[in-house]
């Protein structure tokens, strides 16, 4: 099918397509979780939605490795210092390992804290410390696997994650169904069933990884090197991204606050609205490691101009893509909440949010791939600056002072969805000057 299109718009595809699709997949894997655990109660669907949520502040750490990764080995891709790629992947692993650990021990004994400290109701922190707990498990697995599947991406590799993903997905749906509900004689274990299940799929994921790269199945030699230079051009870019992730995340948290004052139902349909949202601007972030490779192999090239015609090529399709999904949210979106939950209330406040952040589609796809191609720059600091004024001067503040003062969820939500409008606008100026150009990685 993809032949029917022009050369450089199969590029694109081909890279985004497999890319949207395993991001897509990586969603629906949370999803299904939030899916079968809805059917045992609504507070059920608040830990687990409130737990995933909480560990993110962890997933901001693999922000540093995504986009350093991504930034360092796509330019020795463009290049074709396959060498150089390798000994970069090599000390990329290293270094994934050795920093989850601490990150494991530090989030195994916060995590009993999550919960309370978001004053959620006593069942729900019932359900959620032993799930968040379980989950930390997974995270040394879940470090490594990331720079294998960065470092496939960034050579333009997108469809051996996808396959990856693909069948861990079908394996979570099956693990979930004998784990929540005691299936095929196991011990039904409710919420915890759903992080046992998880935590099995992101181990045998990992597996499948460390196969294909000693199997030299993947474009990079195998090797177990070391390179203190490596690593600091890595960081360079990485550590800006990171820490503009976790303060991105950290909003999201106090954001959360808020919501969770409006009580159980609120928090609950807040948490499968941000889900369901997720899988529409998913396939978008697809797009969006295509246009971090993209645009890291054009500067590898010595191919600048080359790279922004790539991103607003990826910016066109992704545009177009957010704003056909819109519709949904905005005109159905009781249809496609039902499937997480039969609480009618749950089921009110998760449509009414849906309506809401439907509106800002467009301009989220903006800041989805234009913060990727600077990232893919290099230009971390940027991303960061503009990320770091809008969400606290335009979201996190109004809305504590809007719900404050008013009570009312809408008037919060808007807040939000004022932040995606004004940091896309920064974005597209910040690009347009070109003086990611001049970035040195």
């Amino acid at each position: 099918m993809l032949r029917y299109f022009p050369k450089k718009h199969q590029k694109v595809l081909k890279l985004s397509i497999p890319a949207g699709i395993n991001s897509l997949l990586d969603m629906l894997q949370v999803v299904t979780d939030l899916i079968m655990v809805g059917r045992i109660s609504t507070f059920a669907v608040a830990a687990v939605g409130l737990g995933l949520q909480s560990l993110m502040f962890v997933f901001a750490i693999l922000t540093l490795l995504h986009v350093g990764t991504s930034a360092l080995l796509s330019r020795f891709a463009g290049s074709g210092h396959k060498k150089r790629a390798s000994t970069g992947l090599s000390t990329l692993l290293q270094f994934a390992f050795y920093l989850s650990l601490p990150m494991m021990v530090l989030w195994y004994f916060l995590a009993s804290h999550v919960y309370v400290w978001f004053g959620t109701a006593p069942q729900v922190v019932a359900l959620g410390e032993d799930y968040v707990q379980m989950l930390t498990w997974m995270l040394p697995f879940v470090f490594v696997k990331l720079v294998f599947v960065t470092a496939l991406n960034a050579t333009g590799d997108t469809k051996t994650p996808m396959y990856v993903k693909i069948a861990s997905i079908i394996l979570n749906v099956f693990l979930n169904y004998v784990f929540i509900f005691g299936n095929l004689g196991f011990p039904e274990l409710g919420v915890m069933g759903a992080a046992v299940g998880t935590v099995i799929v992101n181990i045998l994921e990992f597996m499948v990884y460390v196969w294909l790269y000693l199997s030299k199945k993947m474009p990079y030699v195998p090797m177990w090197h070391y390179s203190k230079s490596l690593m600091k051009r890595a960081l360079k870019v990485g550590i800006p991204a990171s820490f503009e992730r976790s303060l991105t995340f950290g909003s999201f948290m106090l954001f959360t606050v808020i919501i969770a004052h409006y009580g159980t139902a609120v928090l609950a349909g807040y948490q499968i609205g941000l889900r369901v949202e997720g899988l529409a601007f998913m396939p978008g972030i697809g797009f969006t490691i295509a246009a971090m490779a993209l645009m890291g192999q054009g500067l590898g090239a010595k191919k600048p101009l080359q790279a922004r015609e790539d991103v607003m090529l990826v910016l066109k399709y992704t545009v177009g893509f957010m704003f056909f999904l819109s519709f949904f949210m905005v005109f159905m979106p009781e249809k496609i909440v039902w499937l997480f939950t039969d609480d009618a209330q749950t089921i009110k406040e998760a449509s009414l949010y849906l309506r809401i952040v439907g509106v800002s589609q467009i301009p989220l796809a903006f800041n989805f791939v234009l913060s990727g191609a600077l990232r893919g720059a290099g230009d971390t600091k940027r991303t960061l600056k503009i990320n770091l004024i809008s969400l606290w001067f335009v979201r996190i503040i109004p809305a504590f002072l809007l719900s404050w003062y008013f009570d009312n969820i809408m008037l919060v939500y808007l807040a939000m969805i004022s932040d995606t409008f004004v940091k896309a606008t920064w974005l597209w100026m910040t690009f347009d000057k070109g003086e990611w150009m001049k970035v040195k990685v």
